[in-house]
């Protein structure tokens, strides 16, 4: 399955382009409004990042790191601050709150997943090691901690891990497809450009090996990616 970003922004602009750009690269991404939604998503989805704004109503960002940062579960969760304030003692303050990096607006997107990639990469072998260690000290056999993973490789492979990799975005644009609209209707709905609607059908085309729509919504309808 892809990783989840959670998305923090109460400007609608930079929420939806940062979203956009990462779900293009392969994320799931959720998004929120402010802190206090945040917070409630945080802990429904459990998400492997969040890139967070500081200036929001209800919750800053500031706050909301804090918040996250209280909870054992998620003191290892990476956190981006963006925000247009670029003084040192405001930066001292995001460190101080617990982020893990704090990337000045404007930012270019492509800067921004590098960073994420980084953070995750980084999160993927903490999360590693820990559940080595914790096996080890729980006694686990070497043999049965392989045969697990073993087992485990096979499930996965067994799984119909296509409708897994889909992002969010792109199954709103595959279910929409299925009713025969066009990308600037796509776009209407979605709230996209017809070109970045384009962007998504062609990595729907890839994914299903597809060559052209009407192929694309067969295959989709036969091996229930849509309802």
């Amino acid at each position: 399955m892809p990783l989840t970003i959670l998305v923090v922004d109460d400007d609608l602009g930079t929420r939806l382009s940062v979203s956009d750009y990462l779900e293009l690269s392969g994320y799931s991404v959720i998004t929120a409004n402010d802190g206090r939604e945040a917070l409630v998503m945080v802990d429904d989805y459990h998400p492997d990042l969040i890139v967070t704004d500081i200036v929001m109503p209800q919750m800053n960002g500031y706050e909301l790191v804090r918040r996250v940062r209280q909870q054992p579960v998620f003191r290892l969760l990476p956190v981006i601050l963006l925000t247009a304030r670029t003084k040192t003692q405001e930066r001292i303050m995001g460190y101080q709150s617990g982020c893990d990096l704090y990337l000045p607006k404007p930012f270019e997107l492509e800067e921004l997943a590098a960073a994420i990639r980084n953070l995750l990469e980084r999160s993927q072998i903490i999360q590693s090691e820990y559940r080595f260690s914790h096996k080890e000290n729980l006694g686990i056999p070497a043999s049965t901690k392989t045969g697990d993973a073993h087992n485990s490789l096979s499930t996965q492979i067994q799984k119909s891990h296509l409708h897994s990799s889909l992002t969010h975005r792109e199954q709103e644009v595959l279910e929409l497809l299925t009713h025969g609209l066009s990308n600037a209707d796509m776009g209407h709905q979605l709230h996209l450009s017809p070109r970045t609607v384009e962007k998504y059908v062609s990595s729907l085309l890839r994914k299903t090996s597809t060559s052209n729509r009407a192929e694309l919504v067969r295959f989709a309808m036969k091996h229930g990616l849509v309802e």
